[in-house]
C-alpha cells in the first residue's frame, strides 16, 4: 500500500511503486483532469504539484509521491491563487482546443506561489516546459500577468 494525500484527501493505493503517478491518478482515482501527452516529461501536459512543486506525473513514480501531498487541476482551486489563475484563464479566453491547459495552470499556478510579481521572461522560463499546439502563449503570459496582479495585496488608503 502506498499512501498519498490527493486533494487534501488521504488515501492508500495498492499499486506498483514504479507506476508513474499520472496513471495512479488518471485509472485508480479517476482524476482525468491531468493529461497524458507525450510520456516522456516533455510537454507538461501531466503536471500536478507534488509538495507545491510542479512535477511531471507521467515520469514521477508512485512510489516518490508516498507521503506527499499531491494537487491535481481539480483540486487547485482550494487556494487562492488557483482561484486567481483560473479566473484569470477565463477572463482572458486562454484555451483553445484545451489539452494542454490543466498543465499550463499548474505551472502558473507553481510560478505565482514562489513569485508574486512575474516579468515575462519569469513567466516565459517557467512556462517553458509547458507545449501548447494552438499557439497560446500571449494569452498564458496575459493571464498569468492578471492573475498576479489579482492577488497583489491591496495598499489601505490608496
Amino acid at each position: 500500500m502506498i499512501n498519498l494525500t490527493v486533494n487534501g484527501r488521504a488515501l492508500a493505493l495498492d499499486a506498483d511503486p514504479a507506476m508513474p503517478l499520472l496513471w495512479a491518478l488518471r485509472e485508480d482515482l479517476q482524476l482525468t483532469g491531468t493529461k497524458f501527452g507525450c510520456g516522456m516529461a516533455l510537454c507538461g501536459a501531466c503536471t500536478v504539484h507534488l509538495d507545491g512543486q510542479a512535477v511531471r506525473s507521467c515520469s514521477t513514480p508512485l512510489s516518490a509521491a508516498a507521503g506527499k501531498k499531491i494537487t491535481t487541476i481539480e483540486g487547485i482551486s482550494t487556494s487562492k491563487t488557483g482561484r486567481a489563475v483560473q479566473a484569470a484563464w477565463t477572463k482572458i479566453d486562454v484555451p483553445q482546443c484545451g489539452y494542454c491547459q490543466s498543465g499550463q495552470i499548474m505551472s502558473a499556478c507553481a510560478l505565482l506561489e514562489s513569485k508574486k510579481s512575474p516579468t515575462d521572461a519569469d513567466i516565459d522560463g517557467a512556462m517553458s516546459g509547458n507545449i501548447c499546439r494552438c499557439g497560446t502563449y500571449n494569452q498564458v503570459r496575459e493571464a498569468i500577468h492578471s492573475a498576479a496582479v489579482a492577488l497583489a495585496p491591496t495598499k489601505k488608503g490608496a
